[in-house]
């Protein structure tokens, strides 16, 4: 009770004094959750990029438009054009084909060592894809870019056209296999510069690896095998991240993951294209330029783990949703003077945890459908498009999307029909607006003169 008494006889000053004390020290103890967590990543990585894989919203971004050696994530490409092709009816798994001397020379050489092709053998797509894809071998997937188009530099033409079909931001294309051209020496492919390299930024990366997961999602079901056999030996696949059975690579796991593309080279450093799938949702990432083979997957669990434990898909605008206050717009020439307008569909997409509330819709009426007062003009008929409404985030940090797109929009609707009032209500509302007129401007007439 002593010690109470004594507290309760400090001074006002001295409380202050210990007040701002207090809050001194919180100030240094709260300081640090208040830091973004994209800021607190620190990524060991030249570039990167997290993407949701169903909409293409960009999480969280470094450095993303920056072209780099993408080494064998390049094969990703020659991955989609092979799908392609057996989509097309071009070639199937079963298509068979022998290996030319240029793939033979990749497959013998100790510095493009691979799963150790023979000629005069029939290998399958199936196989060649296989050795491609999980295996990242060079010499198979020469094959298979020989097999699609004739010659391989004839398949570079092919890369650099769908790229810009994908709508790549950042692209270029002088091989199927991402190792660079002056290793290759003389076979380079013809046409090609012969000191360039494969050039691929993490955007540009994360757009080829959306189209692949999306467009052909059985290419999920080959990346995620963590061994495949080749011509009678197995073949381990190179991303760590799969449940692999070796103890030192179990650290590496992890849950979901399910792809994509491993790639290195002395330009390239390590690079990794990862995805994986928890509840239902879909990420995709992107690290290049990291120093090892650990450090690629170690930052790729650094994205994976900020997108799903601070990202949620939720529906913010459901479907019929109208803006307070703007529930109705006015309707001139109408049997109604307003109509009640809404979005015609839901609004969902990645939220940020405790960030829904920063998100509103902006109405944008089209110009066609009102007079010179701003009314809309009848007859309207339900369901009829008036205009646009545009999702306006507040917050801090928008990534935007992978693709050319600023902001997600849709159709503002009517939700009834205004019949056009007929002669006699036209003519009779004219006739009173003419009278409202002459008296409003009676009433001004004789305001002015007092």
């Amino acid at each position: 009770m002593l010690e109470v008494s004594k507290l309760i006889q400090v001074s006002r000053k001295g409380v202050s004094g210990i007040l701002a004390f207090v809050l001194l020290i919180t100030s240094f103890m709260i300081q640090p959750l208040a830091v973004h967590a994209e800021d607190s990543l620190d990524l060991n990585a030249e570039s990167a990029i997290l993407v949701d894989a169903e909409t293409g919203k960009v999480l969280y971004a470094k450095n993303p438009d920056v072209a780099l050696p993408p080494a064998s994530m390049t094969k990703m490409m020659t991955e989609y054009l092979v799908l392609e092709a057996i989509e097309e009816g071009t070639i199937d798994w079963d298509t068979t084909t022998q290996i030319s001397d240029y793939a033979y020379r990749i497959s013998a050489n100790a510095l493009f060592s691979g799963v150790g092709l023979r000629q005069n053998v029939d290998y399958s797509v199936k196989d060649l894809y296989n050795a491609m894809a999980v295996f990242s071998d060079n010499a198979t997937t020469i094959a298979l870019a020989e097999l699609i188009a004739g010659s391989e530099s004839e398949f570079v033409r092919m890369m650099n056209e769908k790229a810009e079909e994908l709508g790549l931001s950042e692209y270029k294309f002088v091989n199927s296999t991402g190792l660079d051209n002056d290793t290759l020496g003389d076979d380079a492919p013809e046409g090609t510069d012969p000191n360039a390299s494969n050039l691929l930024s993490a955007r540009s990366s994360a757009q080829l690896a959306y189209h692949l997961v999306n467009d052909f999602p059985h290419a999920l079901e080959i990346s995620s095998q963590t061994e495949v056999e080749f011509d009678g030996h197995t073949v381990e696949n190179l991303n760590w991240m799969l449940p692999h059975e070796a103890t030192f690579l179990q650290q590496f796991h992890y849950e979901g993951m399910d792809g994509l593309k491993t790639g290195n080279t002395d330009l390239a450093g390590y690079t990794f294209t990862g995805t994986a799938e928890r509840d239902g949702k879909r990420l995709i990432t992107v690290v290049m330029k990291t120093d090892s083979k650990e450090e690629r997957f170690r930052e790729t669990a650094k994205l994976l783990d900020y997108g799903f434990n601070n990202f949620s898909t939720e529906e913010i605008f459901p479907a019929g949703y109208q803006l307070e206050d703007q529930e109705t717009l006015p309707v001139a020439k109408g049997k109604e003077n307003e109509v009640s307008v809404s979005i015609n569909e839901a609004i969902s997409l990645p939220i940020k945890s405790g960030e829904a509330e920063l998100y509103s819709l902006e109405y944008n009426i089209s110009e066609e459908k009102m007079n010179e007062d701003g009314e809309l003009v009848a007859p309207i008929e339900k369901g009829e498009k008036i205009g646009t409404a545009t999702l306006v985030y507040e917050g801090e940090n928008d990534f935007g999307y992978i693709f050319d797109q600023e902001a997600i929009t849709v159709d503002l609707v009517s939700d009834e029909a205004v019949e056009k009032a007929n002669w006699f209500m036209l003519t009779f509302g004219a006739v009173g607006d003419f009278f409202t007129n002459i008296f409003t401007t009676a009433v001004d007439w004789i305001k002015g003169l007092f």
